[in-house]
């Protein structure tokens, strides 16, 4: 199977990444200024506990002195009230920006993918993109709402702890200094290995979610053939290897904290000894000691809470990147700066003018080479070929999927590379072999034609198409759920949907990839004449693969390995092209000589 397309870049050593998330805090700067005002003031309470709890024992228990006592207990109770307040609105704060981020960047992800080009989804897995949307979002969402507010949190605590350590005694502080590179050093240096690990946890966790989602989209096939047990085997492999990831995470993440942890508190056990002696030689007051106590608790909290968030800011980055890969993309298929608009009423004119084209996915293999057609308004053309002789690649450029490598694709005049390419699009209604029905009612299925119809609108359209009968028979009608993808419905039924879509767009040209192949004989004829009433005064072009097709075209084209190699009536070529004549003898059942069915 393919691998994805996303580019391979350089995986960033640090958190700058993280900034094109914090792109996405701008539009709400003053909740996060609110959230900062917030955090620093809970900080600067929690600081104030210490020099509460200073005059508490120096003042209140050591003096004697109940008026004093009295007043260091209103001080705490009052800085707890604030830090409760200033915790509460931190809390809803930066837990409402870390929701509205994500919703913002999912949205800003969903709508870049559905721009970018057919080609991309060649290579790409569709898994693996669900997985960036959700997975990684999420866990940003995480860090945004959660982690980074603690990290910051504990980050002002932390110097504010350092600076009234120094105002309560200078000697013990300085001792602690010594001990910060070494707590740090750890950080920095194993830190890196952590993100490593989160970015490539995050990859297998995206196999996991694309190797599910291929099969429960061919659960048919999968279990027509047998291969549950096949593919249980596969799956359990992703599933370990993810697993395997994620333990070599954690175990990185929870060593990373624990050297962290041992160092600090073991570096303050012996601090807080030097302490206890100055307090014993009376170089100290037990008020300066607890208060220095109480701050170097906060340091070392604070420090254990970073070593941890660290740990989490790393996946967020290695997510981030993940994010960030699908942001950068860009689309191939764009309007041009000046496009040129398409003539409004559009006329159906189409003409390939010397077309060279190969797929992404098949450099070396060109599908169409030197292709020339000229359409005429309201004409209907039958595209006959052997398989992958290029039918197929003709509707994908005239629809703009792609833009030809050497010559010109042009409706109603314009080059459609100079159009804006919705603009193109509308003109136009595609039917393909394989209908395409979404998990939605009847209703909204038909509408995705044109989603402003009316429901009056759609029920002529289904009547068109012989869709009707069916929809009404379901237990809420036209509004019945179909199932993800229509599975509720048979083929011809999804089939006849997908003709109703196209007959409420109304199109100019109609792009028909033998749209009655899945129906029975009767729905076939039903269909038929449908389709026969929309074609008049459009544009058709189809594939064909049946003779009813072939005969009631006005021209036939017949395309092998990419070049049109004849055009004419069926009658024409079957005397006059010995590959038509042959293709017309294996799949329409007519003799190669006479053209009569045999």
């Amino acid at each position: 199977m393919a691998r994805s397309s996303l580019p391979d870049r350089p995986k960033a050593s640090d958190f700058r990444v993280l900034k094109r998330a914090g792109a996405f805090l701008f539009p709400y700067r003053w909740r996060v200024v609110g959230a900062f005002i917030a955090l620093s003031i809970t900080a600067a309470a929690t600081l104030g506990l210490g020099q509460g709890l200073k005059g508490l024992i120096d003042s209140g228990f050591s003096g004697g002195d109940s008026t004093t006592l009295d007043q260091a207990l209103l001080l705490l109770v009052g800085l707890s009230v604030i830090i409760a307040f200033g915790t509460f609105a931190r809390f809803y704060l930066v837990s409402w920006l870390g929701e509205r981020v994500v919703a913002d960047l999912r949205k800003a992800v969903f709508d870049r993918v559905l721009s970018l080009h057919p080609g991309f989804f060649e290579v790409t897995k569709t898994g693996e993109i669900l997985s960036r949307l959700t997975t990684d979002t999420t866990l940003l969402q995480s860090v945004i709402g959660s982690s980074a507010s603690m990290a910051l949190r504990s980050a002002l605590n932390f110097l504010g702890g350092m600076v009234m350590l120094f105002v309560t005694n200078t000697k013990l502080a300085g001792l602690v200094l010594l001990v910060v590179p070494i707590v740090v050093v750890p950080i920095l240096i194993y830190g890196r290995r952590v993100r490593k690990l989160s970015r490539v946890s995050q990859d297998r966790v995206a196999d996991v979610g694309a190797f599910a989602e291929e099969s429960f989209n061919a659960i048919q096939t999968v279990q027509a053939f047998t291969h549950e047990t096949e593919d249980r085997k596969r799956f359990d492999v992703q599933v370990k290897n993810a697993f395997d990831t994620a333990i070599r995470r954690t175990w990185a993440r929870g060593l990373l904290s624990a050297i962290v942890i041992l160092l600090v508190f073991n570096a303050i056990a012996v601090i807080l000894w030097i302490g206890g002696q100055g307090v014993l030689s009376g170089e100290i007051s037990g008020g300066e000691l607890a208060a220095f106590v109480f701050y170097a608790s906060v340091v070392a909290f604070s420090v254990g809470i970073i070593s941890e968030v660290f740990g989490e800011l790393q996946r967020a980055a290695g997510a981030t990147e993940r994010l960030i890969e699908l942001l950068e993309v860009e689309p191939e298929i764009l309007a041009p700066a000046n496009a040129i608009s398409m003539p409004d009423p559009s006329q159906g004119r189409v003409h390939f003018d010397g077309v060279t084209f190969h797929y992404p996915s098949r450099p070396d293999m060109p599908a169409l080479v030197d292709f020339t057609l000229d359409i005429k308004a309201g004409e209907t053309i039958a595209l006959v070929g052997p398989s992958g002789a290029g039918k197929s690649t003709v509707f994908q450029l005239l629809l703009r999927f792609y833009d030809p490598e050497m010559g010109r694709v042009v409706v109603d005049d314009v080059n459609v590379s100079s159009a804006d390419p919705q603009n193109v699009r509308q003109r136009m209604a595609l039917v393909p072999q394989d209908p395409v029905l979404f998990g939605t009612d009847g209703w909204e299925n038909i509408r995705f034609g044109r989603p402003e119809a009316s429901n009056e609108d759609v029920r002529l359209a289904a009547n068109a198409a012989a869709a009707s009968e069916f929809l009404d028979e379901l237990p809420n009608g036209f509004g019945t759920f179909l199932g993800e993808k229509g599975m509720r419905l048979s083929g011809g039924q999804r089939q006849r949907i997908s003709i109703a879509r196209a007959v409420l767009r109304d199109p100019a040209i109609l792009l028909l990839d033998e749209a009655t192949s899945a129906l029975d004989a009767e729905n076939e004829r039903l269909v038929q004449t449908a389709l026969e009433k929309l074609m008049v005064g459009r544009t058709t072009l189809i594939i064909a693969h049946r003779l009813a097709t072939v005969l009631n075209a006005d021209r036939i084209a017949v395309i092998d390995k990419g070049r049109m190699v004849a055009i004419g009536t069926h009658f024409e070529l079957i005397k006059n092209n010995p590959l038509y004549a042959r293709l017309a003898a294996l799949q329409f059942g007519m003799k190669e000589t006479t053209g009569k069915s045999v």
